[in-house]
């Protein structure tokens, strides 16, 4: 039988740390000299295994974006930006070329509601060995009424969202990374903590590489509507054509 679930660990699950919900919790990616399992470094930037590993039937890694808790995606320089996104990237994709795993994937979870646990800027690259995450993508899920296109890079915010209301869409071709790719991506999450009509204090970015296509899925984390949960009917905002005029009006 095809697996479609992953098999969470719950013995593993209660021994990580929690800095988002225990403030008083020492940081474990601040303290770098007790890091270990290293697989690579670039500056700031270490990919490692994951300490607590619990997916089940995964290869789990961590990729800490910089060196200090208070830094974040949507107001890095852009230098640390691109060379981010350049080194996530890059071992995302060896993963997944690798032969190794039946998919790979590569998200980030920012803030309470995200789904993470540690406060501390990360992302994670996850190599599943018998479940392929894009049986489940649509390209429609990254159709949306068009915010910028500039250099084949195309920022969009979504019609047809997966989950349902806002969700941001940047689409660069896998020959190579753009740097609009990843300024599209800061400008959305920027956009998700500031300019929100309420505050929201948390996003996800999931990353799709389908049809020579990668994609950058940006989420801001709300509570999610009971008719998705209950029946996987998403909804569509009717403010959509305003929200894009304003993004254009705030950053371009």
């Amino acid at each position: 039988m095809k697996n479609h679930s992953l098999f969470f660990n719950t013995s593993i699950g209660v021994m990580k740390p929690n800095s988002i919900k225990n403030k008083q919790e020492p940081c474990p990616f601040c303290d770098r000299a007790q890091l270990t399992d290293i697989l690579a470094e670039d500056g700031k930037m270490i990919l490692l295994k994951n300490k607590y590993p619990v997916l089940e039937n995964t290869f789990q890694t961590v990729l800490i974006e910089t060196d200090t808790c208070e830094d974040e995606l949507s107001t890095y320089e852009p230098a640390h930006l691109h060379s981010l996104l350049k080194f996530g990237l890059k071992h995302w994709l060896e993963m997944e070329h690798s032969g190794c795993y039946e998919s790979v994937l590569f998200l980030k979870n920012h803030g309470p509601l995200s789904g993470g646990s540690i406060s501390h800027p990360h992302m994670q690259i996850i190599g599943l060995m018998d479940l392929d995450y894009k049986e489940g993508s649509k390209e429609e899920y990254f159709n949306g009424m068009e915010i910028k296109m500039q250099n084949g890079v195309l920022f969009n915010l979504s019609t047809e969202p997966r989950v349902g209301f806002y969700e941001f869409n940047i689409q660069m071709a896998d020959a190579g990374y753009i740097e609009e790719f990843g300024e599209f991506i800061q400008i959305a999450a920027h956009y998700i903590l500031h300019h929100f009509r309420f505050k929201v204090t948390s996003y996800n970015i999931f990353f799709h590489h389908l049809n020579g296509k990668i994609y950058a899925k940006v989420v801001p984390r709300l509570v999610t509507t009971p008719l998705y949960i209950g029946y996987g009917i998403p909804q569509v905002p009717n403010n959509l054509e305003w929200m894009v005029e304003q993004i254009q009006s705030i950053y371009f």
